[in-house]
């Protein structure tokens, strides 16, 4: 008996086992992305675009590493180390395959503030006692990468605890506007600040609320009145060699630094979330915001011991790879060996290079967010009052601060759909009805051809725009609407989910008919109306044409600007009847079913 209880115990305790390595490896690949797609990387195809990548990040990580140090009001050498240690952090964490993270211009700027408030250029009492005598630096250099360390320590905190909150899930308040809006104009206030190094002018560092027209207004009074006179060139200076011994940021200082901490935190998740998704809605993919949290939290936390200045993705380094057709971070882990090696052999060689050079190198980087004054005219023509968001949101940027531009915009947005909503029937889709119909094609009568319509009974804005996505796929799949193959590559499509291995592709002679009812769609904003576009392209690349019927006259407008609409087909009906005689086909219709909720 007590041998067979034994026996008994031991495989109970062999399926715990069992079942608590599952859960240890599910949550190792849930939380450690790296582990999902090395195995698979294909080392044939990828690594020759990943390593062009690379290469041609490195010299953007270089130069944009020391500028951004710079901005940061600290020496350029910890420039270098922001653009080493948070992209292998990224790597590892991120999911954004095409994600250029590394030194930041908005994060600097907003780090800048608490290095220029506690150490000014006029040396005070400030101590750092742990910071100090470390790479051939003066005390006053370390002081302030003390400062810039805790900023990106603590907003690394800061991110961390999000994402255990999963508050990852609440990004949908932040709206593309609001986003093009405060980026654009924290860009604005990095130029402004570069103005002393394109001119050769010495200003003192001005921050606070209208601090970007006080810099204007000095520039032009010093340029105006020759006010002073330069006669040489200010360059960057020495360049230690090799890498710093990790330390711990000075904690003393965290109480002093949360207000740019926050900043830090929200400001360099926004901006490297939205690039992020639009990675991976480019490369149909899927990016998990919460899991994003906790890789740009690690990539501030883990640095900071190793005195980085706070990081987060940049448009002009995700651009680069974009171009020159990266496949996989590995891109960024080969940029980080040659930044590796201009930290040992080729920084001291940089101390020549003029400041003016960097400042202009800042300003060139920035200019994808400055040309996103191009998108006004978009927002006017889609939605005037996400035009207006996008303007006053600029407004408070530029008068006070990206982080406080950044909650004017989210608050003035909550309270305009609050405004409007009472108006609509409803928030949600539950009380969407489906319509179904299927004919047989006279010329094949085996195949058959099936419609569905779906009828909107809601306004379509930002926050339930994934709601949206999400329930009209459930309906795409739902009775088997799509055969399997259509299925599977709708599932990678409309879920921006990552299909591993090939592509299945549609069945050419299966085509479907989707057919949305607008009749109660009251009103929409511009990310409603871009999820229209997104599910009409995706459906169309999957053999499933999508009509709009009793569209108001705005709609139409909308998505006719937001283009990629069929040409030779029309789209837009009066009815529904007249979107069912429009397909092109002779047919026998037969209703097959209905249903009242989702």
């Amino acid at each position: 008996m007590m041998t067979g209880a034994k026996r008994k115990r031991s495989t109970v305790w062999r399926k715990i086992q069992a079942v608590r390595l599952e859960d240890i490896k599910a949550w190792c690949m849930r939380r450690l992305p790296i582990l999902t797609w090395v195995p698979v990387y294909n080392w044939k195809e990828n690594l020759v675009p990943d390593t062009v990548s690379g290469m041609m990040l490195a010299i953007q990580q270089v130069t944009q590493g020391l500028a951004f140090a710079v901005l940061s009001s600290v020496h350029p050498v910890f420039g270098l180390y922001g653009s080493f240690f948070p992209v292998i952090i990224y790597a590892i964490f991120g999911m954004g395959r095409h994600v250029a993270t590394g030194t930041f211009a908005l994060t600097s700027l907003i780090s800048a503030n608490a290095v220029e408030r506690l150490v000014p250029s006029v040396r005070t009492n400030f101590t750092a006692n742990n910071n100090s005598g470390i790479l051939g630096l003066s005390e006053f250099e370390m002081q302030r990468i003390g400062v810039a360390a805790a900023v990106s320590f603590l907003g690394g905190i800061i991110q961390v605890v999000m994402f255990m909150l999963q508050l990852g899930s609440a990004t949908f308040l932040l709206t593309e506007p609001v986003i093009s809006a405060m980026t654009t104009g924290a860009a604005t206030h990095v130029v402004t600040s570069q103005v002393k190094y394109l001119l050769g002018m010495k200003m003192p560092y001005i921050s606070g609320p209208l601090a970007f027209f006080h810099i204007i207004a000095t520039s032009i009074a010093c340029y105006y009145a020759d006010m002073e006179y330069v006669y040489g060139i200010e360059v960057v200076g020495n360049i230690p060699k090799g890498l710093p011994s990790p330390k711990a940021p000075s904690m003393s200082v965290l109480p002093e630094v949360v207000t740019e901490a926050f900043g830090v935190a929200l400001v360099g998740y926004v901006a490297s979330l939205a690039l992020a998704q639009g990675s991976a809605k480019k490369f149909k993919y899927s990016v998990d915001d919460n899991q994003e949290f906790l890789a740009h939290g690690l990539s501030n936390v883990i640095p900071s011991f190793f005195f980085c200045i706070p990081s987060a993705a940049a448009m002009g380094r995700t651009a680069l790879l974009y171009s020159t057709g990266a496949k996989t971070q590995v891109a960024c882990l080969i940029s980080c060996v040659l930044i590796l090696v201009v930290i040992y052999t080729i920084g001291p060689l940089l101390y020549w290079l003029p400041m003016c050079v960097l400042a202009s190198i800042i300003v060139v980087g920035l200019k994808g967010m400055l040309m996103q004054f191009r998108d006004l005219k978009k927002y006017w023509n889609v939605d005037k009052i996400d035009w207006s968001i996008w303007v006053s949101t600029y407004v408070f940027t530029i008068c006070f601060a990206a982080n406080v531009g950044l909650l004017y915009g989210v608050m003035c947005t909550i309270a305009i759909v609050i405004f409007r909503f009472p108006r609509a029937k409803t928030l949600n889709l539950k009380n969407m009805k489906e319509v179904e119909y299927k004919y047989k094609v006279e010329d094949n009568c085996e195949s058959l051809k099936q419609v569905k319509i779906v009828s909107v009974n809601s306004p379509l804005v930002f926050l339930n725009a994934r709601k949206f996505h999400a329930d009209l796929l459930k309906i795409i799949q739902k009775d088997g609407m799509s055969s399997q193959c259509e299925q599977n590559t709708l599932l990678c499509s409309f879920s921006n989910g990552s299909c591993h291995g090939e592509l299945v592709q549609p069945c050419h002679n299966d085509r479907h008919v989707l057919i949305l009812d607008c009749s109660g769609l009251n009103f929409f904003d511009y990310t409603g109306v871009s999820v229209l576009l997104q599910i009409y392209v995706d459906c169309k690349n999957r053999y499933i044409d999508v009509l709009l019927a009793h569209c108001k006259g705005s709609l139409i407008k909308a998505m006719q600007y937001g283009g990629n609409l069929d040409s030779e087909n029309p789209v837009f009906f009066e009815s529904i009847s007249s979107a069912i005689d429009a397909i092109p086909i002779h047919r026998n219709y037969s209703k097959f079913s209905e249903q009242s909720e989702l």
